[in-house]
């Protein structure tokens, strides 16, 4: 990726990660970029840079704008390794004792990750910092998505970079929402549900801190993805929407199958749902991602699990993405329970188990059935069905 303007004196200087599949066990199919920002002003201000692997091509991209030499200031808003792991490079180059501005928290972490002395400026929340012409002010997003992250706001022109908030795993020939479109917004609610669906509270709470200061955002410049400068306020709004846990008329299926039993189970149990006017979505843990099934399992107001028994417990990737599940906390959820099994049949149990502590309501105690399902198994599949759906559109009036 080439370095390309933003505003007048203001220019992403990032990069593009086409190849990454995986990222800490997220898929990201459509690759990433790591976001880094030049603003030019008398104190010349890099904000963030890129995973380590990308070092050279960072310095390269400031270079056509400037020699990095004269960059005077450095901001991580965030120290997660795919924004931090090029620093040792970066400050290397320019100059060790430039200063460097972080949270307090921030200073910890880079302190801990890099065991260097660097010139460490920890910031106050609400603290400025004059460039010149522009003043920036730092505000403190802890546990959006660590201790140390902040948000770096740029006064004059109303430029929000976000760090990680308001971003998505995509790469693209595309750089800002106008050129996208609205096929952006999936990747962004992906992003949503297997970054921050954990920290709902919080970004409730920041952005009635936002209302309240009263900032306005021309454009928001996330380290990850696509920039917001024709409508932010869509991606804000999408980030109120989801941080509510609206859920729609839908339950999601998730399933693993040995021999096809408990698939059986799984489709026709999505037929009772659908018979009862709800969307059924199953979805086999070894075809689906977890990933993408946790952007479903989102908005969905029932979650169903199926699981074979295996050696007297959970099939392994149900056991993963109940793991994977439970970290997120999806939130006011109805739970139910399926399976195959053989000669012991615990599955159910330790499925019930896993929905119980997430705080999901069990609407009973599952469904098993031995072996393959006979006419009689499938029709009790689709009673069952019947039995969810109607819970579902029982809870939707309700609320």
């Amino acid at each position: 990726m080439k370095p390309y303007k933003i505003a007048e004196g203001i220019y992403n200087v990032g990069v593009v990660d086409w190849n990454i599949r995986d990222f800490h066990g997220y898929s990201t199919y459509n690759g990433t970029t790591y976001n880094a920002f030049l603003i030019m002003d008398d104190k010349i201000t890099l904000v963030d840079t890129v995973k380590k692997e990308f070092a050279d091509q960072l310095l390269s991209n400031i270079s056509e704008i400037i020699d990095p030499k004269k960059i005077d200031y450095i901001i991580s808003n965030h120290t997660e390794m795919d924004h931090t792991g090029s620093l040792p490079s970066v400050m290397h180059y320019i100059g060790e004792d430039k200063p460097l501005y972080i949270s307090k928290m921030g200073k910890k972490n880079l302190s801990l990750h890099f065991r260097q002395n660097w010139n460490y400026h920890p910031v106050e929340n609400g603290e400025k910092l004059s460039l010149g012409k522009r003043t920036l002010t730092f505000f403190e997003t802890r546990m959006l998505h660590w201790p140390d992250s902040m948000f770096t706001y740029l006064n004059e022109e109303k430029i929000l970079f976000s760090s990680d908030a308001f971003g998505q795993h995509y790469a693209g020939p595309e750089k800002f929402d106008d050129e996208i479109g609205d096929a952006i917004f999936p990747h962004a609610k992906t992003y949503f549900a297997n970054i921050l669906l954990l920290y709902t509270k919080k970004i409730q709470k920041l952005l009635k801190t936002v209302n309240k200061l009263g900032l306005e955002f021309n454009i928001i410049c996330p380290d990850h993805g696509i920039i917001w400068r024709k409508n932010p306020e869509k991606i804000i709004n999408a980030y109120v929407k989801w941080s509510s846990h609206e859920a729609e008329k839908k339950a999601v299926i998730v399933y693993d199958t040995m021999w096809h039993s408990t698939q059986f189970m799984a489709e026709k149990i999505a037929e009772g749902i659908e018979h009862e006017g709800v969307k059924a979505k199953p979805m086999h843990l070894r075809s689906c991602h977890r990933s993408d099934i946790i952007t479903e399992v989102m908005d969905a107001k029932a979650v169903v699990v199926g699981s074979p028994t295996l050696n007297n417990n959970l099939f392994p990737t149900v056991a993963d993405f109940l793991t994977y599940m439970k970290g997120l906390k999806p939130q006011n959820k109805i739970g139910a329970s399926f399976g195959s099994y053989g000669w012991s049949g615990e599955s159910i149990k330790l499925v019930n188990a896993e929905l119980e502590a997430m705080k999901f309501e069990l609407i009973d105690n599952g469904l098993k059935i031995q072996y393959v399902p006979d006419s009689d198994g499938l029709e009790a599949c689709m009673e069952y069905g019947k039995k969810i759906g109607r819970a579902v559109l029982q809870q939707m009036t309700a609320g």
